[in-house]
């Protein structure tokens, strides 16, 4: 059978090869022996509070599943709309704002909408690697640029500017990132969208984690830059993260107007429409009660953060910028693979470096985590994440066995 090439040029997820390798390992485990820990996974520990649960359960019993429009249950684009009235201070009209099947179709239907075959988009080096799969299969060519720890592993826009070509298209980033948890300066942010604006480009930024953000400095949606900027930002956005709702496949776009009708013809043919009862379970999140319990679970992720980065930094698995927001630890491991006699990065990937970190930690630790091979090409040998998305006694114990094994 003939496999297209757009399919061929997307590379595999190959956190989900560690996933699987761990959940062997641990399966293979005897009785007493210690369970394996897992921090190789983004996923909230948390699920969707009760009130969330309920909706859903009132709407399967009142029948409410019918196919919604394609952009959206009219209460809950008005819903989101609101959240970002008191959250972040922004006038964003609902009518701005599609509704989808996930943040993984939000950037899909952006991608079609706006990319050509053979444009190009700017993005930096480490990122999300599904990001720039979306671009690649529409076609497009996801340029990575390396963007180092002196710049909190974000583009800046002197970068931005260097790269851009007469084949780029725009930039897509990421505030706060995965796999680092950083977010971009609203000032470099700023410059960036003021540069892409003057080569009538487009600027997507991925806001999935913008809700658990720690820090002042940071945590203000691309939407709110001044000047127009916002006006004209893509932002994606999703009810997984913050929201805990990672199963329940819900997330959103905020739209230029003159953007809206096509991403909505889209979505028709595409999605026909985000799930129902999907839908009518997140009008609960914005609840006085839920909108509560978000923020104690917020507090609750910090708290991690700031037991866990600290307790690596001691133990010589150096987080060089300390994440702002989301539920990541960025770790330099090249210390800890030279203590372990752990091979340097090869000429390949899965060589070496992070890589065989990763299986040296399930081995010696029982512990799982994501190498870098994932995210980037520039040191995907160097840098291991962690993933906070735990209970601290968990984070504790990974601490411990660490310790232990160092």
């Amino acid at each position: 059978m003939r496999i297209a090439q757009r399919a061929q040029r997307v590379e595999p997820f190959y956190v989900m090869e560690l996933a699987k390798a761990a959940s062997a390992m641990a399966a293979q485990a005897r009785e007493g022996d210690r369970p394996m820990i897992y921090l190789n996974i983004g996923e909230p520990d948390f699920t969707a509070p009760p009130a969330v649960m309920a909706a859903a359960e009132r709407a399967i019993r009142a029948g409410r599943s019918q196919y919604t429009q394609a952009t959206g249950l009219p209460a809950l684009r008005e819903a989101i709309s609101g959240w970002y009235a008191s959250r972040f201070g922004l006038n964003i009209d609902p009518s701005r704002i599609v509704v989808t099947a996930g943040a993984s179709a939000a950037l899909q239907l952006a991608c079609l909408a706006l990319i050509e075959a053979g444009d190009e988009v700017l993005m930096p080096d480490p990122s999300y690697p599904c990001n720039r799969q979306f671009v690649q299969a529409a076609e497009g060519r996801a340029v990575l640029i390396p963007s180092g720890p002196e710049q909190r592993f974000q583009l800046s826009a002197q970068q931005v500017e260097a790269a851009w070509s007469s084949a780029t298209r725009g930039v897509l980033l990421a505030s706060p990132s995965n796999p680092t948890g950083t977010s971009i300066a609203r000032d470099e942010l700023e410059r960036i969208a003021r540069f892409v604006r003057s080569r009538q480009g487009v600027t997507l930024v991925d806001e999935i984690y913008l809700g658990l953000s720690y820090e002042e400095a940071y945590g203000h949606s691309a939407l709110g830059l001044l000047d127009g900027l916002g006006d004209e930002v893509i932002s994606i956005n999703s009810f997984s993260k913050y929201f805990n709702m990672t199963g329940w496949r819900l997330g959103w776009l905020v739209l230029p107007p003159a953007l809206v009708p096509a991403v909505e013809r889209l979505a028709q043919n595409l999605f026909i429409c985000a799930s129902t009862i999907a839908q009518h379970a997140a009008l609960a999140c914005f609840e006085p009660d839920s909108l509560a319990e978000y923020e104690r679970r917020r507090h609750e992720f910090k708290a991690r953060r700031d037991y866990f980065i600290p307790e690596l930094n001691r133990l010589g698995l150096t987080v060089p910028v300390m994440p702002d927001g989301a539920f990541y630890a960025w770790a330099d491991v090249t210390d800890l693979c030279q203590r372990w006699g752990v091979p340097p990065p090869g000429q390949r990937p899965d060589e070496g470096g992070s890589w065989a970190l990763a299986f040296e930690l399930m081995q010696r630790c029982q512990l799982a985590t994501t190498p870098g091979r994932d995210f980037g090409l520039a040191a995907p040998g160097r840098y291991l994440r962690f993933s906070t998305a735990n209970a601290m006694a968990q984070l504790q114990e990974a601490v411990a066995r660490l310790e232990q094994a160092l």
